[in-house]
């Protein structure tokens, strides 16, 4: 390589949509990016997009050796490519010609211990290494993602110039922090994943018993979800989805797109690992834990329909929906609905926020929840007003036991539990299936009740398993011959009959 030519700022090899879109972002906020792609005719596409799209400061390089010795040094790389043994190849390939104090930057969905793996492989060559969320899609790759970087705090300070203006900007911030050691950013954006399962889930709850029991058409739900979208539950996946009923089906004539879309869901395996890890940390996420469960009952599109004419045939009537329908306020349940979903999006936060805050404490990753909150405001899929909301709830008390307890949002679900209640109650009784809103309901019942019947489960346990059981009234651990002393008192058994 000539030594008249400019050295580039930092690399980033991978240069599938999200790779070429986020090398455009940093070579048009002024840093000059080398780019490289194992397959040459990417490197050639993102060349020919840098020059169309401003004449912005990237290079091609086609080899590794090439790619790396093009960077300035400390050389920083960005690698975007997909998660497992594809990454361990790159980095390969890529090290061999890396010197210490150089750093490489996985932007990828990335189970978290791979990188903690990966961190210990790199520092034995004395490189560094940064495990990096990155949540935006596409366009968020291009104009400003949410960027959730984590590992050594060396890498990031090599790079946090570049970051911070890459990133998606809020008013108090650029959408980017240093999130802590090891494979907490990719921790962190595995949770966002679990938090955006959560979101689409009731989402689409809401939509089925507006459409169902409402009788709304998608003229009407497009316009409701655009009036939702200028309030309380102003996000990114609310104004989409006003944007989604509006689509005219252009391939099939008549009709609205999302009408002629099948219903099978498909995913990626974060939510999955977002619910093994809060089974792990015995953290509930039911609400996450029930939108899982839902796309899986989704891809059983054959068994379903079958399902469908077997219970018919049993005597199951087709019309309990529009016998739902009768006599309900449109109005009422619209509103209902609104107030429905936000209540049900809080305990599915709180779920994604104590599951964070017992990895944080079990890694010792020193998680600041707040920051995280302010970091998801903008760019990001789960990008929402309320969010702020809750970054100064854990400004408030950063040891805030749940957001239902915080003051403001409790005051929130109390005013909203009613509406709540009706909602899930109708869907109920019409048979529409509200498995997001239910787990958030049941989750909320549940955590504001002093008392709970786990009292009879430990009698039970201690029953057959002799596991002992503790006293409200006093210290100690108790096992008691349960079957002996119910023979023993057995006349009273039988009275009911």
């Amino acid at each position: 390589m000539e030594a008249s030519a400019a050295l580039s700022r930092i690399g980033l090899a991978g240069l599938a949509v999200m790779g070429q879109n986020l090398a455009l972002n940093i070579a048009e906020k002024g840093f000059p990016i080398s780019v490289y792609n194992r397959t040459t005719s990417k490197v050639d596409e993102t060349v020919d997009r840098a020059r169309q799209e401003g004449s912005l400061p990237l290079t091609g390089q086609y080899n590794p050796r090439d790619f790396v010795l093009s960077l300035q040094r400390p050389r920083s790389v960005i690698i975007l490519v997909k998660a497992g043994a594809p990454v361990d190849q790159t980095i390969a390939a890529l090290s061999d010609h890396m010197e210490p104090g150089d750093t490489i930057i996985d932007g990828g969905n990335e189970w978290y211990e791979n990188t903690e793996r990966r961190i210990h492989q790199a520092s034995e060559k004395g490189l560094l290494y940064l495990g990096m969320g990155v949540s935006g899609g596409e366009e968020g790759a291009r104009n400003g993602p949410s960027l959730m970087p984590g590992g050594s705090l060396q890498a990031y300070n090599n790079i946090q110039d570049i970051l911070s203006k890459v990133a998606a900007q809020v008013e108090d911030g650029p959408c980017v922090t240093y999130i802590g050691e090891g494979g907490s950013g990719n921790f962190v954006k595995m949770v966002h994943n679990g938090i955006e399962y959560g979101d689409m889930q009731l989402i689409s709850e809401a939509y089925d018993v507006l459409k169902h029991v409402g009788g709304l058409n998608n003229s009407e739900l497009a316009d409701i979800f655009a009036e939702w979208n200028r309030g309380e539950l102003e996000s990114f996946l609310i104004e989409i989805t006003a944007d989604i009923f509006k689509v005219k089906d252009e391939e099939g004539g008549d009709g609205f797109l999302v009408d002629k879309i099948l219903d099978k869901t498909g995913m990626k395996g974060t939510g999955k690992w977002t619910v093994q890890q809060a089974a792990e940390l015995s953290i509930a996420a039911p609400t996450i834990a029930a939108s899982l469960d839902s796309r899986y009952l989704s891809g059983l599109k054959e068994e379903r329909e079958n399902a469908a004419s077997v219970l018919k045939e049993a005597g199951m009537s087709d019309d309990i929906a529009s016998a739902a329908r009768v006599g309900v306020d449109k109005k009422r349940l619209i509103d209902d609905v609104r107030q429905a979903l936000y209540a049900s999006k809080i305990c599915s936060y709180a779920q994604g926020m104590n599951l964070l805050r017992a990895k944080s404490n079990e890694k010792g990753w020193n998680l600041n929840l707040g920051e995280l909150a302010r970091i998801w405001k903008g760019g990001c899929i789960i990008r929402a007003v309320f969010l702020d909301r809750i970054k100064k709830a854990y400004q408030r008390n950063p040891n805030l036991a749940s957001l239902i307890v915080d003051p403001e949002f409790a005051r929130e679900m109390v005013q909203r539990q009613a509406a709540w209640r009706r909602v899930v109650g109708l869907a109920i009784s019409a048979g529409i299936s509200t498995p997001g809103m239910c787990a958030s309901l049941a989750y909320f019942d549940t955590y504001r009740r002093a008392r709970l019947p786990a009292n009879l489960v430990q009698a039970q346990r201690d029953l057959f398993g002799a596991h002992t059981y503790e006293r409200v009234d006093r210290p100690g651990a108790f096992h008691t011959e349960w079957t002996k002393l119910a023979r023993k008192s057995g006349s009273g058994v039988g009275a009911l009959n």
